[in-house]
């Protein structure tokens, strides 16, 4: 047992992440809970639902374009579903998606619209949606209240054109459990929008194949591999059509259970040194490495996702956190490796993370580009560099009070080429990873402020022998703060202060034989919030959210500036004009 100096400079992270934790969505761990909150105020029970929401760009149809088709899926209420098997539905492709490409028409957008309600008391829970095995949305469900509440995800899901004109299965899984307390049913629609062009596009984008790298079905799980700890490798072995002459890997995570929180968990020999056996260590790092046959070909350091009732549930009401809602997806172009994976032989994808905690759940979808004129390309590896991760860490701490910076960095690098009707072409892909931590904790141990840059940059780089095909640069930048702190602690009631900033900045520049694309995304939020805690229930408290989301690229602009406080929208400004300097009025620009 942990002496009570011990345990009251551990509150900070115990109230992160024995209270706050995402139980049996994340991990299959029932005993660990988030603080659900009490009604904060009266409530008029024939008040309207609460709408909540993740900002972010809407999704509109091409100019010219025809529909929506629109086809409903599933139609579900998720109760008692923790530990069963997903809920499926058999899938056929919509009759006008055949209609449009008999008539001549191709696929110009298709989206993937989840609805949902909920009333009464419920944990967030993280879920996702699989067709025929491929994983088209991972998002996390909004905690209710007792008026209810709604909200709706979309997600383009243009990419999967090749998935889409087949028949398949629908999964859906989101383990609820549902008891006397905890009363929140989720009643979910998942519905299929399908927009055409009246003619064929000049050159298509989409995947010929998309083959799923994630678990086969029955299952009473996701089929999502589980990460649970730093030693554990999920893997899949398959093997590719010989006429392949491009492959992208896109890669699903998320993180959970006692590596929720993995940006703010200490060094071990601070848990040692102070006796908390029960605190998540490891150190604040965490990487996802993607392996084929134990080459390294790519990685995913992972934004920094927080759930809807996590740090402080109240901050994320109606306003969700950053890709809470629409979870990340992570691109590997793995081109340079078909030397290695076109011999008609299964090859190994193998997932794992660097340091990891229980539990990560990773998949991915191996989008498969097939050279109609050819059975049979011929590809080569031509150079490869992968370097071991540089990971350091500096600790101080005296007792309970301490300061641990941690600072790592990658890079990797490939380039392959392939020889098919298209000619030989070659293709680099490359990253290039840093990463900075600053975990401070004072006053005891009671106060704890995180700060958190990660840079990733990534370049694909194709020619042939007379021009340059395409030559793209991403740059994406995650910072975080958080800072929480315990007061007036009184027997099993205390005071919880919470400061949250995250945010997205994002830029990519593209350009070749299809033309030049530009855009930026700067997407911040800054929440700050209290609670009074007793018994593990939330009986007062405050949040409140700030969040401006800015794009300007070649496809458009788009701008939101929205303020909330508790459940209600304080201000909210959007718009879609651009301006006089952005990229769509002909400004040069770079990518530093």
């Amino acid at each position: 047992m942990a002496s009570p100096t011990t345990a009251a400079a551990a509150l900070t992270h115990f109230l992160l992440l024995a209270l706050l934790f995402l139980p049996f969505a994340a991990a299959g761990a029932p005993h660990r809970h988030r603080i659900p909150s009490r009604h904060l105020a009266s409530l008029n029970a024939s008040a309207p639902p609460t709408t909540f929401f993740e900002v972010d760009r809407p999704i509109r149809p091409p100019l010219g374009s025809a529909g929506p088709c629109s086809t409903l899926l599933l139609s579900h209420s998720f109760g008692a579903t923790y530990g069963r098997p997903p809920v499926t539905a058999a899938y056929a492709p919509p009759e006008c998606l055949a209609a449009a490409r008999a008539g001549g028409g191709s696929l110009a957008l298709a989206v993937l619209e989840w609805t949902a309600d909920c009333r009464g008391r419920q944990f967030d829970r993280i879920f996702g949606v699989w067709l025929s095995g491929a994983e088209l949305l991972r998002s996390c469900t909004a905690e209710p209240r007792a008026t209810g509440i709604v909200w709706s995800v979309s997600r383009d899901v243009t990419r999967y054109a090749a998935l889409l004109a087949d028949p398949g299965e629908v999964a859906v899984y989101l383990g609820n459990l549902v008891d006397q307390t905890y009363t929140g049913v989720y009643h979910v629609n998942l519905t299929l929008h399908l927009y055409f062009h009246p003619a064929p596009p000049p050159l298509t984008q989409q995947a010929d194949l998309i083959v799923p790298i994630s678990r086969s079905l029955p299952l009473n799980d996701g089929q999502w591999f589980a990460i649970q700890n730093s030693t554990d490798v999920q893997s899949k072995s398959l093997s590719i059509p010989s006429n392949t002459y491009r492959a992208v890997l896109e890669v699903f995570v998320s993180f959970h259970g006692s590596d929720e929180f993995w940006y703010t968990n200490p060094p071990n020999e601070y848990i040692e040194a102070n006796n908390m056996s029960s605190l998540p260590g490891n150190g604040a790092f965490r990487e996802v490495v993607v392996k084929v046959d134990e080459d390294v070909v790519g990685a995913v350091w992972p934004f920094t996702v927080i759930y809807t009732g996590g740090i402080n549930p109240l901050l994320w009401r109606p306003i969700t956190g950053i890709g809470s809602f629409n979870l990340p997806t992570y691109d590997i172009d793995i081109t340079p490796f078909l030397g290695k994976l076109l011999d008609g032989k299964e090859h190994k994808f193998e997932f794992g993370v660097t340091n990891a905690l229980d539990v990560w759940y990773i998949d991915a979808n191996l989008h498969l580009w097939l050279d109609p004129k050819s059975k049979k390309t011929v590809a080569s590896l031509v150079s490869y560099n992968a370097p071991p991760l540089v990971l350091g860490v500096n600790s101080g701490f005296s007792g309970l009070d301490g300061k641990f910076v941690t600072h790592a960095s990658r890079h990797i690098s490939a380039t392959g080429r392939v020889k098919s009707s298209h000619g030989e072409v070659t293709t680099t892909f490359n990253q290039r990873f840093s990463y900075a931590n600053s975990n401070v904790y004072t006053t005891n141990g009671t106060v704890q402020v995180v700060n958190q840059t990660i840079d990733a940059k990534s370049g694909t780089f194709v020619k042939d022998a007379s021009a340059v095909l395409l030559s793209e640069e991403v740059h994406k930048l995650f910072p975080l703060y958080i800072y929480t702190g315990t007061s007036d602690q009184v027997g099993d009631e205390y005071s919880l202060v919470s400061v949250v900033k995250l945010g997205v900045n994002h830029k990519m520049v593209s350009g070749g034989k299809s033309g030049f694309s530009y855009h930026s995304l700067r997407n911040s939020q800054s929440a700050r919030g209290t609670m009074r805690v007793k018994k593990n229930l939330v009986v007062g408290g405050l949040g409140k959210t700030h969040q401006v989301y800015k794009y300007m690229g070649t496809d458009g602009c788009y701008f939101r500036d929205v303020s909330s406080r508790n459940y209600t929208i304080t201000a909210d400004k959007s718009g879609d004009a651009c301006s006089k300097r952005s990229p769509s009025s002909g400004v040069k620009v770079s990518l530093q």
